[in-house]
């Protein structure tokens, strides 16, 4: 098989994936951080769900870059954009914590991302993401179809369609699609979160190991409540 038709197999079995999956979803949402997996994996769920709530956390440390991004693929794409926000502000959090990220972060991001998006996430029943096991070896037993429980103790279905994706066939769905990519790649970036917690990899080998310094892998929201 060559790579060309490797890779329309692997666009189409997620494809159909989905398609199966959402057709009888009840309230179905997709999150995004507008990194290069989650933009393929978006561009297949409008196939099925054209105004699918696409659900972005706006935690206030993004790089500018990432949000000129969103919001070109928001205008391009007519996407029903649903951007989630931390009940304190950026200002209102460092002025009564200190600056988190630095200090305490697994804190922040539990400010800034888990407790939001749980919140958020509370209206579904599935949930779409762009998870894949190549990502890091925290996602090495990733599943395309999971059930994932929030705090409240509400279960979702929790689909990753793109499971079993190499970040080749991520890079060439996008080519084949047309569809630009975030400009941060460019600089040499291979995994983008917020930017006081994202630098260049210093690991050829391992695309994350520029976040948060290498001190921890996950920012917590695709961990289980306990």
């Amino acid at each position: 098989m060559t790579t060309a038709s490797a890779s329309d197999a692997l666009a189409l079995t997620a494809s159909s994936f989905l398609r199966e999956n959402l057709e009888h979803a009840q309230r179905a949402c997709i999150t995004s951080s507008f990194q290069a997996e989650d933009v393929a994996v978006l561009h297949m769920v409008l196939q099925h769900q054209p105004q699918i709530p696409v659900i972005f956390l706006e935690t206030g440390y993004h790089f500018p870059e990432t949000l000129a991004y969103r919001d070109r693929i928001a205008a391009e794409w007519n996407l029903n954009l649903v951007n989630v926000e931390a009940e304190q502000s950026v200002a209102e959090q460092e002025s009564q914590f200190g600056i988190l990220n630095q200090t305490a972060p697994d804190r922040c991001c539990g400010l800034r991302k888990v407790e939001p998006l749980f919140r958020a996430l509370g209206a579904y029943t599935t949930w779409v993401t762009g998870l894949r096991r190549q990502q890091s070896k925290s996602r090495a037993n990733l599943q395309p179809h999971e059930f994932f429980t929030l705090p409240t103790g509400k279960i979702l279905a929790k689909l990753s369609p793109l499971t079993e994706w190499t970040t080749r066939d991520v890079w060439q769905y996008a080519e084949q699609h047309s569809i630009p990519l975030l400009p941060l790649y460019e600089q040499g970036y291979t995994s983008i979160g917020c930017a006081p917690c994202t630098s260049l990899p210093f690991d050829e080998n391992d695309p994350r190991s520029g976040r948060w310094s290498g001190r921890k892998l996950e920012c917590g929201i695709h961990l289980q409540a306990h």
